[in-house]
């Protein structure tokens, strides 16, 4: 609301008190005139699917000033089947389409050098180095939550939002992370390391809701992307052919050793980086029983087999932990080892600053170095660090 100067509305006939006479005079008042607020300009990442979709039509109706921005951060080549990512000429497309539809601005930014740096080299070199990464976690943290949130910053945007599904709650001034109300759909495990201060400046829109409800949302508004697959792979990696993908960026992978747990040869394998804890197909190896990758040794170049008991561990270690909260020795959380498996719950054990220890009260399986493990205190996220080390469960004293 905002106070004019007063108006003159006009001039009256009245009887003055002091000398009985009729007099003529002007009165003048204020009046309280409604203005609308000035709108919060939020800036919306488009990656040209239905959640971020969905998300900027919501801020839109919410009474925000969305603005639309898309990453170009991958060229795939001509040869590549048309892909359902995030990095396609047709998913920029799709985005500048319903920011049209929604009558919003949209622009789009050419990160390419940022994402190969960031994103693409981090997840060969982490191949080569025998462990198995996470690019999902490493895009959020540099590529959302740090160098576009500048960028909305620059656009003098007060927030950034996402199509994520995960929620964010403020208790006395602390900003939580917390799993989208959709448990078959929660992404809050892609995003245990986004500083907690940055919470204060995101938005997820859709983080109440369900897939359901928002592709019912997206077709009410007749949104293009409302009947859009969802990508189910890396959408950098032609294909889904991670082991090409490697290849062309590292030509130099040399052949090894497939060994047991006792460091005796049993086959030859392609090339460290082209195998993960876990694996069973493609091994390539004969042995009268199921064999299945339970460890990987990149400074002998050899790939460890066994059984399928070998894969299971009631102890792990993590590097650069981040608690969201005071931890000291003896507590405990439930942990989740990677994307899709179930939190199983473990005791905390601090290593110095830079590890930390995790004793599972019953052994989890297929644990992999190189991957996150994220720390749940319920729905809230508490912490979580990288998977270096294990320990069969039949190894412990």
């Amino acid at each position: 609301m905002l106070i004019l100067p007063p108006l003159f509305i006009g001039n009256f006939i009245i009887k003055s008190r002091l000398s009985n006479h009729w007099v003529r005079c002007t009165v003048c008042f204020p009046i309280w005139y409604p203005v609308p607020m000035k709108k919060e300009k939020v800036l919306v990442a488009m990656s040209g699917g239905v959640d971020s979709s969905v998300a900027a039509a919501l801020l839109l109706k919410g009474g925000y000033e969305p603005i639309g921005v898309t990453m170009r951060l991958w060229d795939q080549p001509e040869t590549a089947e048309k892909r359902r990512g995030c990095c396609s000429l047709d998913d920029v497309n799709d985005a500048r389409m319903v920011a049209d539809q929604l009558g919003i601005p949209h622009y789009t930014l050419n990160m390419r050098d940022e994402f190969r740096a960031n994103v693409v080299d981090y997840f060969v070199g982490e191949y080569l180095a025998g462990r198995t990464p996470n690019p999902c976690i490493a895009c959020n943290r540099v590529m959302k939550f740090d160098l576009l949130l500048k960028k909305a910053r620059q656009l003098d945007a007060q927030k950034l939002a996402t199509g994520h599904y995960a929620r964010i709650s403020k208790t006395g001034g602390v900003y939580s992370l917390l799993r989208g109300a959709d448990s078959s759909k929660d992404q809050s495990y892609f995003l245990f390391d986004v500083p907690q201060q940055t919470l204060a400046d995101v938005l997820f829109p859709v983080g109440d809701m369900t897939k359901e409800n928002v592709r019912k949302t997206a077709e009410r508004l007749g949104l293009k992307t409302a009947e859009k697959a969802e990508s189910q792979e890396i959408c950098f990696v032609p294909d889904d052919d991670y082991e090409k993908f490697i290849r062309s960026m590292a030509p130099d992978v040399k052949e090894g050793e497939f060994v047991n747990r006792l460091g005796e040869k049993i086959g030859t394998h392609k090339g460290v980086p082209f195998y993960t804890v876990g694996q069973r197909r493609r091994l390539g190896v004969s042995a009268g029983e199921r064999m299945y990758v339970t460890a990987i040794r990149p400074e002998s170049n050899a790939v460890v087999l066994g059984a399928e008991a070998e894969l299971w561990t009631d102890l792990m270690v993590v590097q650069n932990p981040i608690f969201r909260r005071p931890v000291e020795d003896g507590n405990s959380a439930d942990v989740q080892v990677r994307y899709r498996s179930a939190p199983v719950r473990a005791a905390i054990k601090l290593l110095g600053e830079n590890r930390a220890e995790l004793k599972f009260e019953k052994p989890v399986r297929a644990v992999a170095p190189g991957q996150a493990a994220v720390f749940y205190e319920g729905d809230a996220v508490v912490g979580g660090g990288w998977i270096t080390g294990t320990r069969t469960a039949d190894e412990h004293g």
